[in-house]
């Protein structure tokens, strides 16, 4: 079984992990920490954030973390900001 099947997320609408307001106005913050709470007590959020950290993924929250959050742990593990 993928481990989206067992993703808090699964049944929820996708597009607040992809909020339109950046995230460094209001909006974008609010929007980000909403999606961060539903990552919160995911079983499989180790999972989900090394995909999208495997992946170079730019966009969205993933494991919990933000785009910015992500793009400051791909840049420690490979040395670089994508």
């Amino acid at each position: 079984m993928s481990w989206t099947n067992r993703a808090a997320c699964r049944d929820v609408d996708p597009e607040i992990f992809f909020p339109v307001a950046a995230p460094d106005t209001v909006a974008g913050a609010a929007a980000e920490a909403h999606a961060k709470a539903v990552c919160r007590g995911c079983q499989v959020r180790e999972e989900c954030l090394g995909t999208a950290i495997r992946h170079r993924d730019p966009y969205g929250v993933w494991g919990g973390q933000g785009e910015r959050e992500r793009r400051r742990i791909i840049s420690a593990v490979h040395g670089s900001a994508s």
